[in-house]
């Protein structure tokens, strides 16, 4: 069975949603998941698993990589995750000029390191209650889970 880490940070609970949800979709595809809060985990975590998922809020008018999430997207940079598919989830609020694009930044960092993007990055505007972000998060764990077909 394949592993997949889950490394979110939440501010007002919308991305840790998200990472629930990815969670149990991952698992209903048989994948086993571990589930953290970055205060919880460390960067090299990342290496000891299959998959890695990565979920955060983008922050203020200027769509800042939260202070606790900083330490992944700098040690991300430096490692060799050759090889690894990933995912990209978090929240944002449409009523900023720029939506969610931390998504994007750990996305092409990810990729930098050698991991491999196998869906688009996840966006929800506040919480994931639309099909159509619900319908994200299950596109997103189905192609996670199919890259070992």
């Amino acid at each position: 069975m394949h592993k997949a880490l889950i490394i979110y940070s939440s501010l007002t609970g919308n991305t840790a949603q998200i990472a629930d949800i990815l969670a149990d979709e991952l698992e209903d595809r048989q994948i086993d998941v571990s589930i953290l809060d970055a205060m919880e985990a460390d960067p090299v975590d990342l290496l000891e698993y299959d998959i890695i998922c990565i979920g955060s809020y983008t922050f203020g008018n200027d769509a800042e990589i939260p202070d606790e999430m900083l330490d992944y997207y700098e040690e991300i940079a430096t490692m060799d995750l050759s090889g690894k598919p990933f995912g990209v989830f978090g929240s944002g609020d449409d009523y900023y000029p720029k939506f969610a694009t931390v998504v994007d930044d750990f996305e092409a960092q990810l990729i930098k390191s050698g991991a491999i993007k196998v869906a688009p990055g996840v966006k929800t505007n506040i919480a994931p209650d639309t099909e159509e972000e619900l319908e994200a998060i299950q596109t997103l764990a189905q192609a996670l889970a199919d890259y070992f077909k």
